[in-house]
């Protein structure tokens, strides 16, 4: 019996340690889908979950590139927060497929609304044109709480692919699709397949029951036209007799 108590104990303890070690990753600030065709637009959301017991989020701020800037930004409204949408100089203009940029959105930050303890928040917003010359776009976000306490997510991805501390929300860019804007191409239905016949003059395909009408018409009115003619052949008849 000791011996089933002691392996209980040391599998409890292994459990909370493990979920005690997942629960910061699946907690921090992250992008919602994960991934997204280059060179088109897409809607993305930022998640944002609350830590603590004791404080509610009051704000997030969210950091765009400015090595591969976004052209369009735009934000979904979101009823008891504020968005404001920053624009700013970059540092070097940038050649993007429509032209060149010298200012791009360099910042988004969401204020005046609270998530409670144990409830998250998706921020959302719409964008493009995505690069094609990388395989991926950084977003440090910063959380501020109510206590006054503020977690910078803005560790960007470890080149090993180890789990770091701070994980700053990233979006995965996939080859394009084609389209340009993020979605598979639209199937068509396939075309008719042409006639290999010679071109001729169109004729109006006649039904089979309209032939049999026209037969039984044409057949009644020479029965109609014999009928006549006999009669008329008897009366000259009977006229020659008398």
């Amino acid at each position: 019996m000791s011996y089933i108590r002691r392996g209980a104990s040391v599998l409890a303890a292994a459990t909370a340690l493990t979920l005690g070690l997942a629960m910061p990753a699946l907690a921090h600030v992250t992008i919602q889908p994960g991934t997204a065709p280059q060179g088109g637009f897409t809607k993305v959301a930022f998640r944002v979950p609350n830590e603590r017991d004791d404080a509610g989020t009051t704000k997030l701020e969210v950091s765009f590139p400015t090595d591969h800037p976004l052209a369009f930004v735009s934000v979904k409204p979101l009823p008891g927060w504020k968005a404001e949408v920053v624009e700013s100089k970059l540092p070097t203009p940038v050649k993007v497929e429509d032209g060149e940029l010298e200012e791009a959105v360099t910042k988004v930050v969401w204020s005046g609304g609270k998530i409670n303890p144990g409830e998250f928040q998706e921020f959302e917003v719409s964008m493009g044109r995505l690069p094609t010359g990388v395989d991926q776009l950084v977003f440090p976000a910063t959380q501020t709480y109510s206590s006054g306490e503020v977690v910078k997510w803005a560790d960007p991805p470890a080149a090993d692919g180890a789990e770091v501390e701070h994980p700053a929300p990233v979006l995965k860019l996939t080859p394009p699709t084609g389209d340009g804007h993020g979605a598979a191409p639209a199937t068509t239905a396939p075309a008719a397949q042409a006639s290999t016949q010679p071109a001729g003059p169109s004729v109006t395909p006649v039904a089979a029951s309209d032939t049999t009408d026209g037969t039984a018409r044409l057949l009644g009115g020479a029965g109609l036209v014999v009928g006549v003619v006999g009669v008329v052949v008897g009366v000259l008849g009977l006229r020659r007799r008398a």
